[in-house]
């Protein structure tokens, strides 16, 4: 993989891309943030590796600015700031996953192998359709009935997951796996939070209720409504 790293912290940077080189990756490295976005926009990466606190320019408005004209590029944030609400706030500029500092170099290997297989999915071009919702992955736009629906970054990739899954249960699990790269904490309800962003987003207002919770299952999204243990 062509990847950039993003990182003002030289042992860091030592660390992280020995590691990727040895794994036969192609390392970029930008020391502060205004580098990173010039670098991140002027050249083409399969993987963004971002710390948040950086000269110049946060990661977070970093990785704002690459989403604004890069979507297809993934994102994997490195930082010391670990609270829910950094987290969160990550996700939402854009960010595709995020790995909390001091982490294991394996760990970081697995998820950027994850992020890999996800942007795998999906060839440039696809198109996908559950009954009058229609979602374009190269322009990354999703309508229903021919009216647009604007998405976050995080909201499109579960949708999209949902979407390619069409008429499959999927766990939890599996959908923290695909979406986040991350293994399911039961003690945790992220995946309810944006299962239900989604709802209000797309089938709210609309006679069919294409997103169903399958009790003790997961989430599936299908055509039609049945009965039985869905909602």
């Amino acid at each position: 993989m062509n990847i950039l790293l993003i990182e003002d912290e030289p042992n860091v940077v030592a660390f992280i891309k020995k590691g990727l080189e040895e794994q036969r990756h192609v390392v970029m490295v930008a020391y502060d943030g205004n580098m990173g976005c010039k670098l991140a926009l002027e050249q083409d990466f399969d993987l963004i590796l971002l710390d948040i606190i950086l000269p110049y320019s946060n990661g977070f408005e970093v990785c704002k600015q690459i989403r604004q004209f890069k979507k297809e590029v993934s994102i994997l944030m490195l930082t010391a700031l670990g609270t829910v609400n950094d987290k969160v706030q990550g996700l939402e500029y854009g960010a595709d996953d995020y790995l909390t500092k001091p982490f294991h170099f394996a760990e970081l290997l697995a998820r950027i192998k994850a992020l890999d297989r996800r942007r795998s999915m999906v060839l440039p071009g696809t198109n996908y359709q559950v009954d009058d919702l229609e979602m374009d992955c190269f322009r990354k736009t999703v309508t229903r009935a021919g009216k647009t629906i604007f998405l976050t970054v995080k909201e499109f990739t579960l949708l999209e997951v949902l979407m390619v899954n069409k008429n499959r249960v999927l766990s939890r699990s599996y959908i923290a796996e695909s979406v986040w790269g991350i293994n399911f904490n039961r003690g945790t309800n992220l995946i309810d939070v944006y299962i239900n962003y989604l709802r209000t987003k797309v089938d709210k207002g609309f006679p069919k209720q294409l997103i169903n919770t399958v009790i003790g299952m997961g989430y599936v999204i299908r055509e039609q409504t049945t009965t039985g243990n869905e909602s």
